[in-house]
C-alpha cells in the first residue's frame, strides 16, 4: 500500500521558516500502531492524518464546503489539538483536491475546526480559546527554563511571562529538569516589534522545542488582549525557524492567519 506524504511549512512568512508538518491523506484509518510509527518515522513536531469519512459522533458537517476526519501525532503520541499542521492540511486539500474551494472543515478531537483562504492566499485558521488561571510560578519549572517570571498562568500549557523579548530569544531550558506536565511550557513577553513573542517547549509530548505552535497562541491571544485592551494583535514565536502569525479573538474563539509553504510531496510504501 502506498500513501501520499506532503511536508508543508505552516506559518512561513519566508523559505525554510514557520513549522513543518507533514499531511499524509488516507483512503480510510490505519491501525493506531501504525499511524504512530509513520509519526515517529517522519520525525517532525506534528503528522496529520485526514480521511474523507467523518466518524458518526461528528454530526452533520458545518458547511456545504469540503469537510474531513482529522487526526494529529506528534512523534510519540496522539494529542488533542494542532494548529500548524491544521493549517498545513487545508493548504494541501484547497490547492490538490479542492483547488476551486476557499474553506475546509475538520472533525477533530477538539471540535470541528475550520480554515479558510483568503484572495491573497493566506490562510485563516479557527481555533477553540485555551482558557487560562493566573497562578504562582511553579519553582522547579522556572529553575528549568532558567528565566525570572513576571506573571504565570496555567491551562492547557504552563505560561511564563517575562520582561522582554531578549530573555525570551535568551533562554537556554534545560529540558531534562522539567517538572511533570500536562503537555507544554510556554515562555513569552511583549515584542520589541511585535505585540507579543514566544517560545514553546513540550519535551513530555516528543517535542523539544516547537517552531511556531498554532494552539498554544488559542491560550496566549486571550491573555494578551486582556493585557493589551486590543482584539487583533501581531505575534512572532522565536525559534531558531521563526514563524509569524496575526491574530484575533472573535468571542471564545482565535483566529491565526499565516501562509503556507510547501516542501516536498513523497509517496511512502507501507510494509505489509
Amino acid at each position: 500500500m502506498e500513501v501520499l506524504l506532503h511536508q508543508i511549512d505552516a506559518f512561513a512568512d519566508a523559505p525554510f521558516s514557520g513549522n513543518p508538518a507533514a499531511v499524509m491523506p488516507l483512503p480510510s484509518w490505519l491501525p493506531d500502531a501504525l499511524l504512530q510509527q509513520l509519526a515517529e518515522e517522519n520525525n517532525l513536531a506534528e503528522t496529520a492524518f485526514y480521511t474523507s469519512q467523518l466518524p458518526s459522533e461528528a454530526g452533520t458537517p458545518p458547511g456545504d464546503w469540503p469537510a474531513f476526519h482529522l487526526r494529529w501525532f506528534t512523534p510519540t503520541v496522539e494529542v488533542a489539538l494542532c494548529g500548524h499542521a491544521t493549517m498545513a492540511s487545508a493548504a494541501q486539500i484547497l490547492a490538490d483536491m479542492h483547488p476551486g474551494e476557499d474553506r475546509v472543515s475538520f472533525y477533530t478531537r477538539s471540535g470541528w475546526l475550520q480554515v479558510d483562504r483568503t484572495d491573497d492566499d493566506e490562510f485563516v485558521l479557527d481555533l477553540p480559546v485555551v482558557p487560562s488561571i493566573p497562578v504562582s510560578p511553579d519553582p522547579a519549572l522556572v529553575a528549568a527554563l532558567g528565566v525570572r517570571p513576571v506573571r504565570a498562568y496555567s491551562g492547557t500549557d504552563e505560561v511564563i511571562v517575562v520582561a522582554s523579548e531578549q530573555e525570551v530569544r535568551a533562554a537556554a531550558p534545560v529540558l531534562a529538569a522539567f517538572p511533570a506536565l500536562s503537555r507544554a511550557a510556554i515562555i513569552t513577553a511583549p515584542g520589541d516589534s511585535v505585540d507579543f513573542v514566544s517560545r514553546f517547549f513540550a519535551p513530555a509530548v516528543g517535542v523539544s522545542e516547537d517552531p511556531v505552535t498554532g494552539s498554544a497562541h488559542a491560550q496566549l491571544v486571550p491573555l494578551w488582549s486582556e493585557r493589551l485592551g486590543r482584539t487583533t494583535l501581531h505575534a512572532r514565536q522565536l525559534s531558531r525557524r521563526g514563524g509569524a502569525l496575526r491574530c484575533e479573538l472573535v468571542g471564545d474563539r482565535v483566529l491565526l492567519l499565516g501562509r503556507c509553504r510547501r516542501y516536498l510531496d513523497g509517496v511512502v510504501t507501507l510494509p505489509d
